[in-house]
């Protein structure tokens, strides 16, 4: 079950904000379409390294914890 109050952010595989997609959302759903809205939008040209994306979860005492990579 998803915490209503949660907040996401998009990170690069390195784990530091993304470089362009670096913003809160309000839903892991939402985070995920502006992943692959940008992901489309870049095609497969870029390297592994700029098309790979992580999702955090900003916790309870306010720090980030990945919740996954594609």
């Amino acid at each position: 079950m998803q915490n209503r109050n949660s907040l996401y952010r998009l990170i690069g595989l390195d784990g530091s904000p993304h470089k362009v997609l670096d913003a809160p959302y309000d839903s892991i759903d939402a985070a995920i379409i502006a992943a692959n809205n940008w992901c489309e939008r870049k095609g497969l040209n870029d390297s592994f390294r700029d098309r790979s994306i992580g999702i955090e979860v900003m916790t309870k005492n306010g720090s980030w914890r990945t919740v996954c990579y594609s």
